[in-house]
């Protein structure tokens, strides 16, 4: 998706957050998407665990 937009359409979305947040926002927000995407990152690990735990006591299940 990022691979669509332009450097001027970056600094435009920038200069809306600015406008739209304040600067003094800014970071809070970019530490509140970073936990959310860390969470998400760790979520998804966590389901991929899961996913491979269970497909492999099938395996031995059908082993034994």
């Amino acid at each position: 998706m990022l691979l669509f937009i332009g450097g001027s359409e970056l600094i435009f979305v920038f200069l809306f957050v600015v406008m739209f947040f304040g600067a003094d926002k800014i970071p809070e927000i970019a530490k509140g998407l970073g936990k959310m995407m860390r969470e998400v990152k760790n979520a998804s690990n966590e389901i991929k665990r899961e996913i491979k735990d269970s497909s492999n006591q099938i395996k031995d299940d059908i082993d034994n």
